[in-house]
């Protein structure tokens, strides 16, 4: 997974024609961290389909704000330069494997 900045997310995620994942963490967040083997899990395993991005929310709050990102870990799945769904919260492989195939 890669970390993204403000300066890279046009680039990183509302450009590429495949399904973004964009993880919103803290490093101080416990269930972020327990999130990040599952996270690589999936990007390994839907490898062309999908990509997933990390946006750390503490360093960067403009794009956090813009999102209204106020607790983490919180998802996003960007199609098409456009937010299709949302999630907050740590979820199990399963559940993040439904939610993105109904994205």
């Amino acid at each position: 997974m890669k970390q993204i900045t403000k300066a890279d997310f046009e680039t990183e995620v509302l450009a590429p024609p495949v399904l973004v994942l964009v993880d919103f963490y803290t490093e101080a967040c416990g269930p972020c961290r327990s999130l990040q083997p599952t996270l690589m899990e999936i990007e390994s395993e839907q490898s062309g389909k999908l990509k997933i991005v990390k946006v750390n929310a503490a360093e960067e709050s403009e794009l956090a704000s813009r999102f209204g990102v106020n607790n983490v870990p919180n998802l996003f799945l960007f199609r098409n330069g456009q937010c299709v769904a949302q999630r907050l919260g740590a979820r199990s492989k399963k559940d993040l494997l439904a939610w993105i195939a109904q994205a």
